[in-house]
């Protein structure tokens, strides 16, 4: 079905098919039956406990989420758990409402499998976010993924972050820092250890102050150097971080299919698809060998088949996101996913 219907959504612009689909999902709300129906096609039944994940004291049903950028402003969340996914990262959130980059900041690659984006982290704000998740009560899990406004310097960065945060702990299950957006200027340099390890000192003293606990995670750059991980990792462990995700976006346009004069008609902006696979697989086997598996990892960035996701799974990750693989393959991916899982997880 998907196969018929994705070249007419790709006819659209990124953005216009994303927001088409889910005028779409919104309407369904009001259908009787629609939602279970759709459980009833997308969802797989686990019995036996072979999806299951327990992680940062929750319990995730199987170990498939949808990564940040796709329902920024936590308006789907509850939309997006009737296609099989455990969890939702909503954002990257902001204190102020702010509208990115100008448009068009989205494209597809489509002989890569792959999207770039310079979206600039557009959102409406962690106050109407607050709204969304106070009006419908989340039925699956739901991760905050906080990044300070474009305006606010690097070293008020933890500022906004505060904000956010205060904003939003009693409303979402785990939060991730997101340093690593290379779409809005200068924020990759909050990677820069000095100033990472103030805002996450920052974060884990407030966190300090509210009876129940919620996890933090660190989103990180596939395109930082191996010292600088290094780096980043060491101060995970030492500070406290219940784990990181890897990884965000890269800037590289690395063996790409696609001309040469597309690349360049496109511009800047983060890769992130099929390309970006073998370099976020690395990043995890790194990881996970680094630490000797005891900090947690989600693993995302060009899982495009279910073997793929299997890979990352026993390359050291608890869990794994997608994005560009769920509008690649459609609906139907997180299905097949977990059917590879538990064909090879079978107990």
């Amino acid at each position: 079905m998907y196969k018929i219907l994705r070249p007419f959504l790709f006819l659209f612009t990124p953005e216009t098919a994303h927001n088409l689909i889910f005028k779409t999902l919104t309407v369904l709300r009001y259908i009787p039956f629609a939602n279970s129906l759709l459980r009833s096609i997308y969802c797989v039944k686990d019995s036996k406990g072979v999806l299951k994940r327990e992680l940062f004291g929750l319990t995730f049903k199987n170990p498939v989420g949808i990564a940040a950028g796709l329902d920024k402003n936590g308006e789907h969340y509850n939309d997006l758990a009737n296609f099989g996914f455990s969890f939702v990262e909503i954002g990257s959130l902001t204190p102020e409402p702010q509208p990115g980059n100008p448009k068009p900041r989205c494209f597809r690659l489509v002989e890569d499998k792959a999207i770039v984006n310079r979206m600039g982290i557009n959102n409406k704000g962690v106050k109407y976010t607050v709204k969304q998740l106070q009006k419908r009560n989340p039925n699956i899990i739901v991760g905050g993924n906080l990044a300070k406004n474009s305006t606010t310097s690097n070293e008020d960065a933890y500022k906004d972050l505060e904000k956010s945060f205060s904003l939003l702990y009693d409303y979402v299950d785990y939060f991730t820092i997101n340093v690593s957006c290379p779409n809005v200027k200068d924020l990759t340099k909050l990677q820069d250890i000095s100033i990472l390890s103030n805002i996450i000192d920052h974060l884990l003293e407030q966190r300090r102050y509210y009876e129940e606990y919620r996890p933090i995670l660190l989103k990180i750059s596939p395109d930082i150097s191996r010292e600088h991980l290094d780096e980043i990792i060491d101060l995970a462990l030492i500070s406290g971080l219940d784990g990181v995700i890897a990884t965000n976006t890269t800037n590289s346009r690395e063996g790409l299919k696609a001309s040469d004069e597309k690349i360049q008609s496109i511009g800047n902006g983060g890769l992130s698809g099929a390309p970006l696979f073998e370099r976020s697989l690395e990043t995890v086997k790194y990881i996970h060998k680094k630490t000797n598996g005891i900090l947690p990892i989600i693993a995302v960035g060009g899982i495009m088949t279910p073997e793929q996701a299997v890979q990352m799974l026993q390359a050291g990750a608890s869990l794994i996101q997608i994005y560009s693989g769920f509008i690649y393959n459609g609906p139907g991916f997180v299905k097949k996913i977990l059917k590879q899982v538990k064909a090879t997880y079978k107990k």
